[in-house]
């Protein structure tokens, strides 16, 4: 018994001092300078570009804002106490301005120690209601635009535990708001309350593929805490503050006003619950009422699903995408699978399409068939609508027009393209409001308009075309041509003077907004935010194009420090953040979205903070991983990622810039399983750094990223991809950090703490870092500043000296 307490006592001491001691760090001044800056403000503006609202937030939130009280349930993290997600970014301040004017305004009368959130412009947009979160709940206030002043309505008994706890009405003066209801039902205490009896799941031999949800309910206590906190009440609520109770308490999920007004579809939540799928998959009732509160009519109905064919093509069974059309006064649309939902069925039209007029006294109208699954559809008026379908495993798309009208007249394709090749996207199709204030798709004598991104294999040149709808031709009005400068068109506002808003940037100059007339290329400021990173300016950037060793180009942003003569070539070590993506062809996979004037935004999510240190950094490398007609991208993931790596490394190290035995790796999510992958299975790197990953795949059996098959379709696949499964294998030294509330599918902080453990034990140099609250992205300032400290601590180690 001695010796075995011996031993006890003796390995306890080696768990112990296995642990490091250590409180919050900062990193050194020259990544410090760039970390702690203050942020500009976000800008939204009303549809005639008269007022533009300026929303103001902290940089990051305190530990304290993520150390709330917190209940995860059906998939949603929710603070029992104020009703409102635990997850939220508050703004803390709001200032409006007259766009013509250049002043910005105080907006007057806000709450002290203002959290704000669920900002929403009133339908004629000379109101903004927002969301108040006080220590005990959540009110409802709104802004008088004109006046900008603020007012509140409500007390602090609002239930924004499902989103945003309001819809304006059609009237400006009202708002159907979710309320607590009088007679909640008191929250269980797990720790507190005996459980009655065992937690038990069942199946009927049904196969299924659901993934590896978080947040899941776990037993009865849990589906009753469930039902008192997203339980609400809803009422009618004027800007004046009187209330008219409009329904009574159900679990509201969604509320739709038709385009008129005068009817609200509410879809609730039904039982039974899940243990095994989030909340979005639980039954769900729709019913339209008129506005004084009358059932019209039950328009759809959706059993519990848990059960879903396999693939990301598959669908469920029923109505789905129910939703108001924009253009008429009171009509839903909704879409039904023709293939029971199954992408594996042989059929020759997938879903149909169907238009359910009010008050619902007749049949559904079909409108069209898809050949492939339904994506959308964008309305423009009874002769004309634009509808998408897509295919997951060929990544084909779609572009229709139909007449909505006529529905015996066959669809025209307009876009028949691979959804990954940029190079051919034809743009979005620009809207503007109508008289029900919906967005529909714009049109000026039969011409609609197209924005495009303008993605090419020179470079990125944004465009406007003008698209006639009788010809199906374009008509290319515009293109940014700038070479110094970074101009993405946002909206055209004038379709006769010409008039575009527009969003400008450089690598040294922050994004800022302008009214640009593409007739005569006038360009009208209207927002003048500053650089908050002129330690950075003169950092040499540069998007650099190479080839994967089988013909693949690749590319990736360079970053050089400050004054580094790039005649005399010093040897920088080299840092090289990724994050891998999966094509169906090499075409796609070697096209380039990078733009060297794209403003240089250092955050926490790339390496680009070590330029400032001495490192060269290639940002955002390309890592496509790419399989071939009936050949799927991870059948050869491991060799693909190798190769990437490789290809990387070289075309730095053919520039002249780096030591090649000085390279580490980097990345986020499926960032950090690439890292983990390349140290385990190349001598490519000196170190890496892997922050809240998945490294066994086994823990995520039915599909995880791009894979669509299970484990038991391809074990091979999913072992060989796994690090942990190679644990043995790998000896570079691997910084490993993850947040200890991870609520992202499959990566679980535990993912991190069993890799750890199995690099440990077999004599790895690995360090774990696990971040206090942190959910997949991280937000507080304690620990983001911890996490540039802890990397460039290890950098400096493993990497540099």
């Amino acid at each position: 018994m001695k010796k075995h307490l011996s031993i006890l006592l003796l390995l306890t001491f080696f768990v112990i001092n296995a642990q490091e001691n250590i409180t919050y760090q900062k990193p050194s001044a020259e990544i410090l300078a760039l970390a702690d800056y203050e942020r500009a403000p976000s800008v939204s503006m009303d549809t005639k570009k008269e007022y533009m609202l300026l929303s103001y937030r902290n940089t990051y939130k305190s530990l304290n804002d993520l150390n709330q009280e917190e209940m995860r349930l059906g998939g949603l993290r929710i603070n029992p106490i104020t009703n409102i997600s635990s997850t939220v970014t508050y703004i803390n301040n709001l200032k409006i301005r007259k766009i013509s004017a250049k002043e910005e305004i105080q907006v007057t009368g806000l709450p002290s120690n203002a959290r704000l959130t669920n900002i929403s412009w009133s339908p004629n947009e000379t109101k903004i209601a927002f969301t108040h979160t006080t220590n005990t709940g959540v009110e409802l206030w709104y802004i008088d635009v004109a006046s900008a002043s603020a007012k509140k309505i409500t007390t602090d008994n609002l239930n924004a535990n499902l989103g945003s706890p309001y819809n304006w009405m059609k009237d400006n003066q009202t708002l159907l708001v979710k309320v607590l209801p009088k007679n909640r039902q008191a929250l269980i205490n797990e720790k507190k309350e005996l459980p009655k009896g065992p937690t038990v799941s069942v199946s009927d031999g049904s196969k299924s593929q659901n993934r590896t949800y978080q947040d899941l309910l776990k037993n009865k206590n849990d589906e009753a805490n469930f039902d008192a906190l997203v339980t609400s009440e809803l009422y009618k609520i004027s800007l004046s503050g009187t209330m008219e109770l409009y329904k009574s308490a159900a679990i509201y999920a969604g509320e739709s006003f038709s385009p008129d007004g005068n009817y609200v579809m509410l879809t609730t939540i039904q039982k039974p619950y899940s243990y095994i799928v989030p909340m979005s998959r639980f039954p769900q009732k729709s019913i339209v009422y008129d506005v004084s509160g009358k059932e019209i009519k039950v328009v759809n109905e959706v059993p519990l699903t848990e059960i879903m064919p396999k693939g990301f093509s598959s669908v469920r069974k029923g109505k789905r995408s129910m939703n108001w059309r924009a253009d008429k006064p009171a009509s839903l649309v909704y879409v039904e699978a023709l293939d029971e939902g199954d992408q594996a069925k042989k059929v020759d039209y997938r879903d149909e399409i169907f238009q359910w007029n009010a008050p619902f006294n007749s049949e559904a109208i079909a409108m069209m068939k898809t050949q492939q699954r339904f994506e959308g559809i964008m309305w423009g008026n009874d002769t004309f609508a634009i509808a998408y379908d897509s295919w997951y495993d060929t990544r084909n798309t779609k572009t229709y027009l139909v007449n909505p009208s006529s529905p015996n007249d066959a669809p025209k394709i307009i876009s028949d393209r691979n959804s990954q090749d940029i190079y051919s996207d034809p743009g979005n199709f620009e809207t503007k409001k109508n008289e029900f204030g919906r967005y529909v798709i714009a049109t000026e004598n039969g011409n609609a308009y197209l924005i495009g991104d303008g993605n090419t294999k020179d470079g990125q040149f944004p465009f406007i075309d003008e698209f006639n709808l009788k010809t199906l031709k374009t008509k290319r009005l515009y293109t940014s041509n700038s070479k110094d400068k970074k101009e993405d068109l946002l909206s055209i506002e004038d379709y006769k003077k010409g008039t575009v808003l527009v969003m400008i940037q450089s690598k040294n100059d922050y994004p800022n907004y302008y009214f640009r007339n593409i007739k005569s290329g006038k360009l009208s400021p209207i927002t003048s935010f500053k650089n908050p990173f002129e330690s950075i300016k003169n950092v040499y950037k540069e998007v650099i194009k190479y080839k994967r060793k089988d013909g693949v180009d690749l590319s990736g942003t360079l970053y050089l420090p400050a004054g580094y003569d790039r005649t005399k070539k010093e040897k920088l070590p080299l840092l090289i953040w990724a994050y891998p993506a999966e094509f169906k062809d090499k075409n796609s996979a070697g096209q380039s979205d990078k733009n060297p004037n794209e403003f240089t935004f250092p955050n926490y999510g790339s390496f680009v903070y070590w330029v400032t240190k001495g490192y060269a950094v290639l940002d955002d490398a390309s890592f496509p991983i790419i399989g071939e007609g009936t050949t799927e991208p991870n059948d050869t993931f491991i060799s693909q990622l190798v190769d990437d790596a490789e290809a990387a490394i070289n075309a730095v190290d053919n520039l002249g810039y780096i030591n090649r035995k000085k390279v580490a790796v980097g990345g986020h999510s499926y960032g950090a399983f690439m890292t983990a992958n390349l140290l385990t299975h190349s001598n490519l790197f000196a170190c890496g750094i892997a922050r809240s990953g998945a490294y066994n795949r086994t823990l995520t059996p039915f599909g995880f990223q791009s894979e669509q098959r299970n484990y038991w379709d391809v074990p091979t696949v999913y072992n060989e991809m796994s690090p942990f499964m190679n644990a043995d294998k790998m000896k570079t030294p691997l910084l490993l950090v993850h947040g200890d509330a991870d609520n992202n599918p499959g990566t679980f902080t535990l993912q991190s703490e069993r890799y750890f453990q199995a690099l440990k034990n077999l004599g790895a140099p690995v360090r774990l870092v696990l971040l206090p609250k942190e959910s997949h992205g991280y937000a507080a300032k304690e620990n983001i500043l911890h996490l540039l400290w802890e990397e460039d601590q290890f950098l400096e180690k493993y990497l540099k000296n």
